[in-house]
């Protein structure tokens, strides 16, 4: 028995050795297994572009039945009415109880066809008084709607801006979300004398936000900050300097998204994440939403479109486009 020994320590040598390479392969494979984990999508959301514009409440109903994935993190829905329908309270609780039907969570960001342009029946304009009755019936619970609700913080928290419940921020993983108040028109400025009030007001108050968003992002080491609005900021836009901005024309009118647009390319430059803003403004004949870099700074425009963004949990490309809600 003693003689075998030897010839078995030999065996058991060989045996380890001819394993040594498999087992090394394997924990590469482990290896890659994991890090193809890491790349995959930490959630994903769904933007639904002004679709009450094309066809009203049929439009909406339409993607919000497709909108039942039980994975879908929430839909932000752009708009509750088209500008063609009336700004009366019926259209207004029809639209209030379609979104709390849906299966997932659903935030609503205002568009301008919403209020900026309604008027009351001597033809004048009532478009405060019409955001504010949005305030009370869509913004007035610290949550979402829908049958799932998701919990949100409000500018109205603020003493100083309690009217502004529109804007509200929530947070995914490690993902940041925003929505702000900025109308496609022009942000809603008017050239008109005397003092814009309701939009300078509303300036203040955006201000105050971006500066709580990212305060918030930098205390809370998010990877990425996601801002919703109808109007499009032209957030790529770079600013005319040196010689350019002695060549320049002057400008035709005033910019209602300068001061915006900015604020968030100078909080963007101080974030080491991405910050992505999405908007529903319209797009060229047969193209389709793409999301356009410059730096740390995405745009993404999806018109009347509903589309799906896939999020990683971290790394270079922390965004990308899935298919369509149709």
């Amino acid at each position: 028995m003693p003689a075998r020994r030897p010839l078995l320590l030999a065996v058991l040598l060989a045996a380890a050795l001819a394993a040594a390479p498999a087992m090394s392969a394997g924990g590469r494979d482990k290896k890659k297994e994991k890090e193809k984990e890491k790349d995959e999508q930490a959630h994903h959301f769904a933007v639904v572009g002004h679709r009450a514009a094309i066809d009203g409440e049929a439009a909406l109903k339409e993607v919000l039945d497709n909108a039942k994935d039980e994975d879908l993190a929430f839909l932000v829905v752009t708009g509750i009415k088209g500008p063609q329908e009336p700004c009366g309270d019926r259209v207004f609780q029809k639209r209030r109880d379609l979104f709390d039907k849906a299966s997932r969570p659903v935030i609503v960001s205002l568009t301008g066809s919403d209020w900026t342009g309604c008027r009351n029946s001597l033809g004048r304009t009532n478009a405060i008084e019409r955001l504010n009755r949005l305030r009370e019936l869509f913004y007035g619970e610290p949550e979402s709607l829908g049958k799932e609700r998701l919990p949100l913080t409000r500018l109205s928290s603020s003493p100083r801006f309690r009217s502004y419940a529109e804007n509200t921020h929530w947070q995914v993983d490690k993902v940041l979300y925003a929505t702000i108040n900025l109308p496609a028109a022009n942000n809603h400025y008017l050239p008109a004398a005397g003092r814009n009030s309701e939009y300078e007001d509303r300036a203040v108050a955006n201000r105050f936000w971006l500066n709580r968003l990212f305060a918030i992002a930098k205390q809370d080491k998010v990877h990425a900050v996601v801002l919703f609005s109808e109007g499009n900021m032209l957030p790529l836009l770079q600013p005319a300097n040196g010689l350019r901005a002695l060549l320049q024309r002057a400008p035709s009118g005033h910019d209602g998204f300068a001061d915006t647009r900015r604020q968030v390319q100078m909080h963007a430059a101080k974030f080491k994440g991405q910050v992505l803003l999405v908007d529903s403004a319209g797009l060229p004949k047969d193209a389709k939403p793409a999301i356009e870099w410059r730096g740390n700074v995405g745009h993404l425009s999806v018109g009347a479109h509903a589309v799906e963004v896939r999020v990683a949990d971290e790394g270079k490309n922390v965004f990308s486009l899935g298919e369509g809600l149709r």
